[in-house]
């Protein structure tokens, strides 16, 4: 028994910070509790996150703001239609004084990168990140080049707006570990942002913003991903959440085992972020939707009668019995 008290994890520490981080964030951004935890899960876990929402509900403040938060370097890049991979990745450009090639990092080198609007890149771009967001490294004329070790893509999707806009292929959408849907704030929450604006108008001064927490402290927090305890009836109820959506009649094509190391990986940062050192089904439940609903395809049937994604996927975790 005294052995097994020593190896639990000390996270009160990185409790007090990750609520600072939490009270920092909702200083600026009103509401979407649940969209600032699940983004947080996505870093804790080394996973990219696709931020999707009408216009004007923040979501490039909300990438900004917690790229500000963590001391990490950051980028931003506007994806537009007649963005190249070059403008992406970077390229080689021959040096006259030493009669070398010398390569010139574009803007996908950083720790945070925000790619604002990915949607609106033709596919010859959007492929330009197949390698590094699946291997954290990019090849250019036969060299490779590593990313740092806290490397993470936040990208942002306007999911109503088609004109000028190309679909992302499955494969690249399957690289994301989550696709959060931002909505409308609700009434109340929308008066509080008047408020804030009335008051002052120039509210958000995102220079202003000082780190909460250091990139190394970020990368203890991952590495004690490891330590985080997960009992064998939880990995049952992963896997069988995942073989329902293969086997359901209003799915085409279910969820991948990458789906299954995502939910893992995610409740386990899900359980740090919230403080604890094991997992339990409400936290396996609290990031599955995300995790799922960018990775299958709903059927011709499905789709007529209605469906979405969203309630499809929800409608298949609550099918499962949950371990007691």
């Amino acid at each position: 028994m005294e052995q097994m008290e020593q190896q639990r994890l000390d996270l009160s520490q990185f409790s007090q910070r990750v609520d600072e981080l939490r009270d920092r964030i909702g200083k600026i951004i009103v509401g979407q509790e649940e969209v600032v935890d699940l983004v947080l899960t996505a870093i804790i876990a080394d996973g990219h996150v696709l931020l999707e929402g009408v216009p004007g509900v923040a979501k490039t403040l909300m990438a900004r703001v917690i790229s500000r938060l963590v001391d990490s370097e950051f980028s931003r890049i506007q994806f537009t239609p007649d963005l190249m991979p070059s403008d992406v990745l970077g390229t080689t450009v021959f040096n006259m004084q030493s009669s070398q090639f010398d390569f010139h990092p574009g803007p996908v080198f950083s720790d945070i990168v925000l790619v604002d609007e990915i949607n609106r890149a033709p596919a010859k771009t959007q492929a330009a990140l197949f390698e590094v967001m699946a291997e954290r490294q990019v090849s250019i004329d036969g060299t490779t080049h590593r990313m740092g070790d806290l490397y993470t893509i936040i990208a942002t999707e306007n999911p109503v707006e088609q004109e000028g806009t190309y679909r992302l292929p499955e494969a690249q959408l399957d690289r994301f570990m989550m696709k959060i849907v931002m909505g409308y704030p609700t009434a109340d929450e929308e008066v509080e942002v008047l408020n804030r604006h009335q008051n002052n108008s120039k509210l958000v001064k995102l220079e202003g913003i000082e780190p909460v927490i250091t990139r190394a402290q970020l990368l203890e927090l991952r590495a004690m991903m490891d330590r985080v305890l997960v009992d064998p009836s939880l990995l049952r109820y992963i896997v069988n959440i995942v073989q329902q959506t293969r086997n359901s009649r209003t799915v085409l094509l279910g969820a991948s085992p990458r789906a299954s190391v995502a939910m893992l990986q995610a409740s386990k940062a899900f359980a740090l972020l919230h403080g604890r050192d094991f997992v339990t089904p409400d936290d396996i439940k609290a990031v599955t939707p995300s995790i799922l609903q960018h990775r299958i395809m709903l059927s011709a049937d499905a789709e007529m009668q209605g469906y979405t994604v969203a309630k499809v996927a929800q409608t298949l975790i609550d099918k499962i019995e949950v371990p007691k």
